[in-house]
């Protein structure tokens, strides 16, 4: 019996609070490798980039906040598609927000890389639905 690979997750988000529920959230799955934390985007992507994946079979959840300062999370999604389709491919998009606009997530049908739009803030059940 070989036991299940456990996940690394990506939590961009401006608000520590936010960040600091779903960290402790995720953990509390038991199905947790890492949480890294991002409070700007812009540190995220260039984590992203520069930084190779765990293994060749792993993929890293990331979950990024809509609303932020300096870069948002659509301009946060449209850098992650830029890069190369060899990075992309070990990671899985949700978008979270406590705003629930129809044109954002209209918008957010646009980007290949969106897995779900998600409601913040982050619950134990929402995070169970998308691990399977």
């Amino acid at each position: 019996m070989t036991q299940a690979k456990k996940l690394h997750f990506i939590i961009i988000d401006d608000s520590k609070l936010d960040c600091f529920i779903a960290d402790k959230i995720i953990r509390n799955t038991g199905k947790c490798e890492s949480v890294t934390t991002f409070l700007q985007a812009t540190e995220a992507i260039e984590y992203i980039a520069k930084t190779p994946p765990h293994d060749e079979h792993t993929r890293t959840i990331v979950l990024v906040d809509i609303q932020m300062p300096v870069m948002n999370g659509f301009e946060f999604v449209e850098a992650f598609e830029k890069l190369p389709p060899s990075v992309i491919k070990h990671y899985t998009l949700y978008v979270i927000s406590s705003s629930i606009n129809e044109n954002d997530i209209y918008k957010l049908q646009n980007y290949a890389s969106v897995k779900q739009f998600l409601n913040k803030p982050l619950t134990s059940n929402t995070l169970a639905a998308i691990l399977g």
